[in-house]
């Protein structure tokens, strides 16, 4: 388990490896494919409220990065849902580094492809 914890922290980006677990993989004759959960962690504020449960996931988004020996990754990432049941509102954190604007490809790829022009 720790190996493989390790290698996944070497394979994927930094803020994919400490917001998310990945739970699945399938690899293809022409691609590879991961499956990542967000993490039950509550922001401090919303965990101090103590009203606030998880509540399911959003629909899967999914992001290219690296290819992995010659073959195109494709991440499919869902992001928990939140309800505050105090006011009933459903809602869900964002995280702006996890692909680069205008794209849907991690921001490292992004740079690596711009590099090779």
């Amino acid at each position: 388990m720790m190996q493989s914890f390790k290698l996944s922290r070497l394979v994927f980006p930094e803020v994919l490896m400490s917001y998310f677990d990945v739970v699945g993989y399938q690899a293809h004759t022409d691609r590879l494919d991961f499956w990542l959960d967000e993490k039950e962690f509550l922001d401090l504020d919303d965990y101090k409220k103590g009203t606030v449960r998880s509540y399911g996931f959003t629909p899967e988004k999914v992001i290219q990065d690296f290819p992995l020996r010659g073959k195109p990754v494709f991440l499919h990432v869902r992001r928990r849902k939140w309800r505050d049941t105090s006011t009933s509102e459903i809602f869900s954190y964002t995280y702006d580094d996890l692909t680069s604007e205008g794209t849907k490809l991690t921001p490292e790829f992004v740079a690596f492809l711009k590099d090779t022009d």
